[in-house]
Formats: C-alpha cells, sequence, structure tokens
C-alpha cells in the first residue's frame, strides 16, 4: 500500500505542477490545487463504485496520494507565487508543458504492463500413495475481497515435480500457463494455489507444452 500512496504523490506532483505552470498564461494559480483534489476524487470514486473490493481499495491509496498533494501545495502556493497577474511562458514552462504528461503518461504505462495479477499463496506436494488422486484437475474458490484463487492439483503421473507458473494473461479470458519441473520429493505430487484479483471466463490452466487441465467441477460430470 505504501508504494500506491508514493505512486499518487508522484503522479499526483505532476499534474498540481502542470497545472501551476499552466496556470500563468491567465493567473489563477489556485487551479492547481483545485485540480488535484478534484482528480483524487475522480480515481478514488472510480475505485469504489467501479472497480470495488481489494483492488479498488487500491484506487482509494492512489487518490489518497493526489490529496497529500492538493493539501501541501495548497499550503505552500504562496511561497511559490512571485506575481499575481498573467505571464507569457518562457522557453522553460514549454517544456515543463511537453514533457510532464509524457512522464505522466508514461508511468502509467508502465504500471500497466508491470502490474501484478498473481501471486503464491501456497505450492508443495502430497504423498501420491496416500493421497491417491487418479486425475490432475484445478479449482476456483473465492478468498478475501472478492479475490479467487486456482488450486492446481496433479495426479501420480507428475510424482517428484513441481509447478512454477510462467505467466498470467492479463487483457481477454484468464489463461494461467505453468511449467512442470523437476523437484526434490519423489514420492509426492505436485500442487500450487495462485491467488487473482478477478478471473475473465472461460480460464484456461495448461502447461507450457499445451496441456490443458479441467475443472473439478468438470471431472464431477
Amino acid at each position: 500500500m505504501n508504494n500506491i500512496i508514493l505512486s499518487g504523490l508522484f503522479l499526483g506532483s505532476i499534474v498540481f505542477l502542470f497545472t501551476f505552470v499552466a496556470s500563468k498564461r491567465n493567473g489563477r494559480y489556485y487551479m492547481a490545487p483545485t485540480i488535484t483534489f478534484l482528480t483524487s476524487i475522480a480515481i478514488t470514486a472510480y475505485g469504489l463504485l467501479v472497480i470495488r473490493g481489494f483492488e479498488g481499495m487500491g484506487y482509494g491509496m492512489l487518490g489518497a496520494g493526489f490529496l497529500i498533494v492538493s493539501i501541501v501545495g495548497t499550503l505552500l502556493l504562496p511561497l511559490f507565487i512571485r506575481n499575481k497577474d498573467s505571464q507569457p511562458f518562457r522557453k522553460k514552462d514549454k517544456a515543463i508543458l511537453v514533457i510532464l504528461p509524457v512522464i505522466f503518461f508514461a508511468t502509467i504505462g508502465l504500471s500497466i504492463y508491470y502490474e501484478q495479477v498473481y501471486w503464491i499463496i501456497d505450492q508443495g506436494g502430497h504423498n501420491y500413495e496416500e493421497w491417491q488422486q487418479k486425475e490432475s484437475y484445478y479449482e476456483i474458490s473465492t478468498i478475501s475481497e472478492g479475490s479467487k484463487q486456482v488450486t492446481l492439483v496433479l495426479d501420480e503421473e507428475y510424482a517428484g515435480k513441481e509447478i512454477e507458473v510462467e505467466k498470467v494473461s492479463k487483457r481477454g479470458p484468464t489463461e494461467i500457463m505453468v511449467n512442470i519441473v523437476d523437484g526434490n520429493n519423489k514420492n509426492k505430487t505436485p500442487y500450487i494455489k495462485i491467488g487473482l484479483y478477478e478471473i475473465h471466463e472461460p480460464l484456461i490452466v495448461q502447461t507450457s507444452d499445451g496441456i490443458k487441465f479441467k475443472s473439478v467441477n468438470e471431472e464431477d460430470k
């Protein structure tokens, strides 16, 4: 959560500085904290009303960063205003107005690209002689704040192996691709529990070699 707030502080500072520089043309410097404050409200409302759940709370933390910038900016604004009259843009101002949007959207783009869409809750192995699992399967369950857990359990064919997540798709139907690698315990069949913020059907769970696994519900039919 601290990283999200720091991101909000960084992006909020960009919005504040951009609006402050743009306000030189009309002398309405109060627009800098006002626009930043309204942006914080919009981000928080989007998280609470549209996204919701645990991920929605992240938007709330991001909005909190914008809010802090707007409050601090309001308190410090008199220190930065030397002349309340409108002023023409200088070369430095024009450069700032070009560079800041590039940094802003590049930061958002990188955040989306490197966004964590899954996490490993637990993994290990069962003694296959006691477990007696006949077929491999996966099962979906709901965990805290509406997030999902996908549990993949492999049969005795995979005894002595371990499961590694190679990737989880971010766009379109959710696809979990795993690698089956050699493990340390030859008497155990592997399992893994993967946390996801959301699942877009149809869910596909398969190995990097193209072996697809069925859900436990499909096995029961």
